[in-house]
């Protein structure tokens, strides 16, 4: 393997958990993200104000961000209006998110993951008449908060489901940092998914993604700074820095495409604009090869 693609969701998935931060900052991000060699950015998420405050200036911070032509942008949609809502912001890459754990489901979505799946079957057409792509991201992958271990077959059931009714791609979410290396290789000799999410919430965030690069996967999602959770999972904490896994994998030989230095920048942004510490560790040390 020669070059791996990093989807950065940092607007999204990192500003999710984090308090309420001012529009012109998210369109900074956004805007200094863009600017990095980043190659995906996941922007935004369509969903109601009530569940993600948030989110709720989603159609704002994109119609005033840059969209940089060499960059693909998505936005994560939790139902039909959500759909609706990025078609008509112009979005060409959308996202819906199911859980592999039913508890789970119905504290992020207020349903069943069946009656998710459904909807999602009928979500399609939709998605494909506007000349978008779906990702159907199953949360829950690797293990549930509420229900424990999650049984692979479930998660292989989900995926052969959604690609049947023609879902374009699929994604693993280690929603609360329950992956090992050994849950990884368990669950991709299973089923195997275009692109994994990995949480660092107990430290195997990167020995995951090892784990995962022997079996031939080749796209990630990672949050700059390391910001990021689940609101609706306990102890749902931090996802892979960018800045970390840029670091590992260029060092192995791997092409990322982004500039390091750049992306430390922005994570140092990020950090002034959240007002706290973040955990990257190579935010707080810097490169193995910068000098004292």
């Amino acid at each position: 393997m020669t070059a791996v693609s990093i989807r950065e969701v940092a607007p999204r998935d990192g500003l999710q958990n984090e308090e309420p931060i001012a529009a012109d900052d998210k369109v900074r991000l956004i805007d200094a993200l863009s600017g990095t060699g980043v190659r995906r950015i996941e922007a935004v998420s369509f969903v109601h104000p009530k569940a993600i405050p948030q989110m709720a200036d989603a159609d704002d911070v994109w119609a005033r961000a840059w969209h940089n032509p060499d960059v693909r942008y998505s936005a994560l949609i939790p139902n039909k209006r959500g759909a609706e809502r990025a078609i008509a912001a112009g979005f060409g890459e959308i996202e819906v998110v199911v859980s592999a754990s039913d508890t789970h489901n119905r504290r992020n979505l207020n349903r069943s993951t069946d009656e998710t799946l459904d909807e999602i079957t009928a979500m399609i057409p939709l998605v494909h008449a506007s000349g978008a792509t779906l990702e159907v991201i199953v949360a829950t992958s690797f293990g549930c908060p509420f229900e424990g271990d999650i049984d692979p077959d479930r998660v292989a059931s989900i995926v052969e489901r959604v690609r049947a009714d023609g879902a374009d791609r699929t994604a693993f979410g280690d929603t609360t940092g329950m992956a090992t290396p050994r849950r990884v290789r368990d669950l991709l000799s299973s089923v195997r998914p275009e692109l994994l999410h990995f949480h660092n919430t107990r430290g195997t965030g990167l020995a995951n993604v090892l784990t995962a690069l022997e079996l031939g996967v080749r796209e990630f999602d990672a949050s700059v700074g390391g910001i990021g959770g689940c609101p609706y999972a306990p102890g749902a904490s931090g996802n892979i820095a960018t800045e970390e896994l840029v670091h590992m994998l260029e060092d192995m030989g791997i092409t990322t495409g982004v500039d390091l230095e750049s992306l430390l920048d922005v994570a140092a942004m990020a950090e002034k604009m959240l007002g706290r510490t973040l955990p990257s560790g190579v935010l707080r040390a810097g490169p193995r090869t910068r000098l004292v």
